[in-house]
């Protein structure tokens, strides 16, 4: 059982290492959905089928794909721009800042008062019953958030796109 979970974290973490590491933004793009789909293995791994299933279909589906349309309607060419490091200055901002959020985070994990005796237990609710809540008196909220994500694409393309005003619609 315990191989499962060494498994798993291997495949999130090496997906996202890599991710990092390339200078192609698609090939980042595409390790990040493997990174997702090891969340969804772990989600699995714990018994959550319903949080497992939301992610590839939330994660995996829909932010991947407004991720990759976002990359390739923001690219400029297929000449890749020599990419400039940044200075000392912005690593050692970045990681101030990124040391700063960690002792937030950790000061609030540590802050939280963690009983097992009080813990009540989460209602026992199977996957079909939640999702006719999520159908039922929660639809709008399902709505506006694929409108939401509609919008967000549809933003990208227009920022994407190169027509200025002064252009004409259609030159030949």
């Amino acid at each position: 059982m315990t191989f499962a979970l060494i498994i798993i974290s291997a495949l999130i973490l090496g997906c996202a290492a890599v991710a990092m590491a390339l200078r192609n933004l698609i090939h980042s793009a595409l390790l990040l959905i493997g990174s997702w789909a090891g969340v969804a293995a772990f989600y699995l791994w714990a018994g959550a089928e319903f949080v497992a299933f939301a992610q590839i279909l939330i994660y995996i589906g829909a932010i991947s794909m407004v991720v990759l349309f976002a990359v390739l309607l923001t690219r400029q060419g297929d000449a890749p721009e020599p990419v400039e490091f940044p200075s000392l200055s912005r690593f050692v901002t970045g990681l101030i800042a990124g040391g700063g959020v960690a002792g937030v985070l950790i000061g609030a994990i540590l802050g939280m008062p963690f009983d097992v005796r009080t813990a009540q237990s989460a209602p026992a609710l199977s996957v079909k019953e939640l999702g006719a809540q999520l159908m039922g008196p929660h639809a709008v909220s399902l709505l506006v958030i694929g409108l939401l994500l509609t919008v967000a694409l549809l933003g990208a393309v227009l920022l994407a796109s190169d027509r200025r005003p002064d252009q004409p619609e259609d030159t030949p």
